[in-house]
């Protein structure tokens, strides 16, 4: 008898559960609340929300879903509502099984999720990244099956394919996965546990992603390679080649130098013309970690910038040929057409060190860390250059300064490094690799 009153956990209103207690209760058995509402715990940690109820004299059980999806507050009120309509004579049983029967496609669940929660993102871009990878693997798999009927072994057919090959894709499409399913429980379309959690659920069926997951890094251009690849890409004409060499000297991201604005940009030209001064300041809306960033700008930077056509209808510093933004791809191009140049030749082109993939414009971010590795710059200075979040939470509140000027030096080295020229004890030396 003991043993079942502890299982049952039979509760007064004056020991009502704590959402504190629902959240880490791993014990199984039932946790009643009030109300004829409890808490079942199952044997492999599931749970679930049941209501006990009288409908038109007969009594019967009531899912209202799970935790975390369904809060202690949400399942109370639930449960204060299918009372009041059974004591009104209703029937929250059939009104549930209607519903059940209606329950919406995992397709028709994303359209409904992304409505009300993509204009949380950033830009356009990332909506459009978000849905990306959920159209092209979890609809053609998912999308016909109603979310009611969606189970752990549909997500694993889902998930299966990619978990090994595509290890950082497959685990961010389980989380978009895990949140239109929770979207769906709270909205009513299906209940029960999600089948694509990851605790307690797929984390016992699949091997950790860091124990399968490949490196992906963005195909660096080597140091060796770098005055001779620069001097090739100074030949090049056209916007996105222009792009392409400011992205460079700047060490910036893609996005971050195509969505430049003229208005960004603050030039002192109170001296002569070749000792201008220069500060490109990001948005915080167009950083990757939503901070504000300001970017010295070099001579050679500025003398770019002083090169370019304006567009009076665009904003934009690099603009496309109509006046919008370009495109990433533009870009990326270039770099591609620079490596079948010198592949037409019979050269291997400007390869990864140690992947002998192509360098990529991304990828430049790389050598450029490695180039202040070895010259001896401050680490912290160079992850402030790259806009990298430093040390703890504790430091960055410390750490006011962003060295601006101390990276403008920096910044000038590395544009004479990419000429091929260095400083050897205040002199100027040219470097072998470019001739």
């Amino acid at each position: 008898m003991g043993d079942i009153m502890s299982r049952e956990c039979i509760r007064t209103p004056e020991r009502a559960l704590s959402a504190r207690f629902v959240e880490t209760v791993t014990e199984p058995g039932k946790y009643f609340d009030g109300q004829g509402l409890f808490l079942r715990v199952a044997k492999n940690g599931a749970r679930q929300w049941v209501q006990r109820i009288v409908i038109r004299g007969k009594r019967t059980e009531l899912g209202l879903g799970s935790p975390p999806a369904v809060s202690l507050a949400t399942a109370r009120k639930l449960a204060l509502e299918n009372r009041g309509k059974a004591m009104l004579g209703g029937d929250p049983l059939a009104e549930k099984r209607a519903a059940k029967a209606k329950s919406l496609t995992f397709a028709e669940c994303v359209n409904a999720y992304a409505e009300a929660k993509l204009p949380e993102f950033r830009s356009e871009k990332h909506r459009k990244q978000w849905l990306s990878a959920l159209e092209r693997l979890a609809l053609p798999v998912l999308g016909q099956i109603r979310v009611q009927d969606i189970g752990t072994k549909d997500v694993l057919r889902m998930l299966e394919p990619h978990w090994r090959e595509r290890t950082i894709t497959a685990k961010k499409l389980r989380g978009q996965v895990e949140a239109v399913l929770t979207w769906a429980t709270v909205a009513g379309h299906r209940e029960g546990d999600n089948p694509a959690a990851w605790r307690g659920n797929l984390k016992e069926l699949l091997p950790a992603p860091g124990k399968v997951a490949k490196a992906q890094h963005h195909p660096a251009l080597a140091l060796g390679d770098a005055a001779v690849w620069w001097a090739a890409l100074a030949k090049r004409d056209g916007m996105a080649a222009q792009a392409l060499q400011f992205l460079t000297l700047t060490c910036a991201r893609s996005g971050e130098v195509r969505g430049m604005t003229w208005d960004e940009i603050e030039l002192d030209r109170s001296a002569n013309s070749t000792n201008s001064v220069g500060v490109w300041t990001v948005p915080a809306s167009r950083m990757k970690n939503g901070r504000e960033h300001r970017v010295p700008l070099t001579a050679e930077a500025i003398a770019l910038l002083d090169r370019l056509p304006r567009l009076e209808c665009s904003p934009y510093v690099f603009f496309a040929p109509r006046g919008g933004m370009l495109s990433d791809m533009s870009i990326s191009a270039v770099m591609r057409r620079m490596q079948e140049a010198k592949v037409r030749l019979e050269e291997p082109g400007y390869l990864d060190p140690a992947s002998k993939r192509p360098a990529v414009p991304h990828g430049l971010r790389s050598t450029f860390r490695q180039w202040a590795a070895e010259h001896g710059y401050p680490r912290d200075m160079a992850e402030i250059a790259l806009a990298h979040f430093i040390g703890s939470e504790v430091e960055r509140a410390y750490q006011r300064s962003d060295m601006l000027e101390r990276r403008r030096d920096m910044m000038t080295a590395w544009a004479a490094f990419l000429r091929g020229e260095a400083k050897v004890d205040g002199n100027v030396v040219k470097l072998g690799a470019a001739g």
